[in-house]
């Protein structure tokens, strides 16, 4: 089966998922793309271009997967003659009417929320089948379409909402992660090594993370910190008062672009507090975890579905600070005098494309055969 895969915004996670699924599908994958930046205007113009370089394409697919930064409408009815006979779904990566906004943004919230939000509402009603990358992003997205159609004066349309669930699936992330195996390092730190392996922005809660931080520190609690992850020019202040208040603990901070490094900082980690107010899926949490990095994680977002039950209670926390503070001084202290082990095999592993393509393969062949 020839699949055409659609994605604006091919960048960062965006383009190794697309990437890692043309390179280990049983399917024949082509990927239509546009550079990964301006993501607003992906949002709105990227359908025009996209059509129109599909036009040029002689590839001929028998399927078409879009990602949510697609606006799916406007590219369907563009390339009508080529696309009329074609099923098509749309992968749900992250949604605008659900993704919470700096507060600097709250003046937008609302030209947001009836704009950029439609794109993805008006997508999913076009697209012959949804797949959501988690169970939560299933039920948020679908829990607040009735509320985001009340906004409007007179034929919202919530029977709408019936259809779109019908018509959706969960079809969690898939990931190389095998290629870190290459840059494994057996070490035993003298000292408990924390991890932040996220964006540089509000939605990932660096206050509440540091804060806890800096309060270990102030009860002379042992630690190093290493800090990736991709700064932006507005990133939060807090990591510049952690850069100073913390700076005998940090043992590397800022983005590394080369994978090997990046690779080595996870394996060389011990603990993974996570703070995070937004995670549709959390694909660098899954990340450290393969890597055998111990998360403690709040009790929300998508995280329970990368934890067995059984294991559930050693990771997390009810999401407050001082819960947070209570664990992860717990677990440096634990870790002081003996590091702690855990069996990650039956974590994240099946995320893996080498295990998880064929679900991918499969489903979508379903949704052609049945078309």
């Amino acid at each position: 089966m020839k699949i055409l895969l659609v994605e604006p915004f091919f960048v960062g996670s965006h383009a190794a998922w697309a990437q890692g699924y043309q390179q280990f599908s049983q399917h024949e994958v082509e990927i239509l793309s546009l550079p990964g930046r301006h993501w607003k205007w992906r949002m709105y113009g990227g359908a025009v271009s996209l059509a129109r370089k599909m036009g040029q394409l002689k590839f001929q697919p028998d399927f078409i997967l879009a990602t949510d930064m697609l606006d799916l409408t406007t590219f369907l009815a563009l390339t009508k003659k080529q696309t009329a006979r074609i099923p098509v779904a749309i992968y749900f990566h992250e949604n605008q009417i659900t993704y919470p906004w700096s507060p600097a943004d709250a003046k937008h919230k609302m030209e947001r929320n009836n704009q950029i939000g439609f794109l993805n509402y008006t997508s999913a009603l076009a697209a012959d089948h949804i797949c959501f990358n988690s169970n939560y992003h299933h039920d948020d997205f679908l829990a607040a379409l009735p509320e985001f159609l009340r906004q409007f004066p007179d034929f919202q349309e919530l029977e709408s909402v019936d259809i779109i669930r019908q018509k959706s699936s969960v079809l969690a992330l898939g990931m190389d992660l095998k290629k870190f195996d290459a840059h494994k390092i057996e070490t035993t730190n003298p000292v408990p090594v924390i991890l932040w392996n996220h964006r540089w922005e509000y939605d990932k809660n660096p206050t509440s993370f540091f804060e806890v931080l800096f309060q270990l520190k102030r009860e002379n609690v042992d630690f190093k910190l290493v800090i990736l992850g991709k700064k932006y020019q507005q990133s939060p202040p807090v990591f510049a008062k952690a850069s100073n208040f913390l700076k005998e603990e940090i043992l590397h901070t800022g983005y590394t672009p080369d994978f090997a490094a990046y690779a080595k900082w996870l394996w060389q980690a011990d603990i993974l507090p996570v703070t995070n107010i937004q995670d549709f899926f959390g694909g660098s949490i899954v990340e450290a975890i393969y890597c055998n990095t111990f998360p403690i994680l709040p009790d929300r977002l998508a995280y329970p579905e990368h934890i067995p039950p059984e294991h559930q209670p050693r990771h997390f926390y009810d999401g407050s600070d001082q819960e947070l503070y209570v664990k992860l001084k717990s677990a440096l202290l634990d870790f002081k005098v003996a590091p702690t082990v855990f069996d990650t095999k039956n974590y994240v592993h099946h995320y893996d494309w080498r295990i998880f393509a064929p679900a991918y393969d499969d489903f979508f062949s379903n949704i052609v055969s049945g078309y």
